[in-house]
């Protein structure tokens, strides 16, 4: 199974690819983020954001995709553009016909370490041991990504395809 997890946002998007094979196994086949510019207008940011997610797409052909949820109470604005920017990828995805999972942070917390009140370092230290990787990737929003792709996997590990 290749999943693509997604770190919405309007800024600085993250995505991180995962294979799980026939053993319990995980390698990440790549990460990022696609960093918009705020002088751009919103507009063709969100276009940016689109084209993007679909190459990404394209390249990896992940089977599912897995994105937070919103979830904060920050401001209306903050709220508004975090909106949009994930309207942009749910529409990249769903018209690849991909299914979108959904998880909110405390489950993502919850499928990596176990614990739902989990901080930052300890997620990202579990993207980097669950992934075997020699490092905690970077930027903190490819890592959230990854840690998105691993919550679906270990949610779902028991759905026989």
């Amino acid at each position: 199974m290749i999943v693509l997890g997604i770190d919405p946002g309007l800024a600085m998007p993250g995505w991180g690819v995962v294979y799980k094979g026939q053993t319990d196994k995980l390698t990440c086949l790549a990460y990022g983020c696609m960093k918009t510019y705020p002088k751009d207008s919103l507009a063709d940011r969100l276009k940016f954001i689109f084209t993007e997610t679909q190459k990404i797409v394209d390249t990896y052909k992940p089977e599912v995709v897995a994105m937070e949820d919103i979830f904060f109470l920050k401001g209306s604005k903050v709220i508004a553009t975090i909106g949009q920017a994930r309207g942009a990828l749910i529409s990249a995805v769903v018209t690849k016909d991909l299914p979108l999972f959904e998880y909110n942070p405390r489950t993502i917390k919850m499928a990596l370490t176990g614990y739902g009140l989990a901080d930052k370092y300890q997620m990202q230290h579990m993207v980097k041991t669950m992934l075997g990787l020699k490092e905690i990737p970077k930027p903190d929003d490819a890592a959230d990504a990854l840690a998105m792709a691993i919550c679906h996997i270990n949610t779902n590990r028991f759905i026989v395809k």
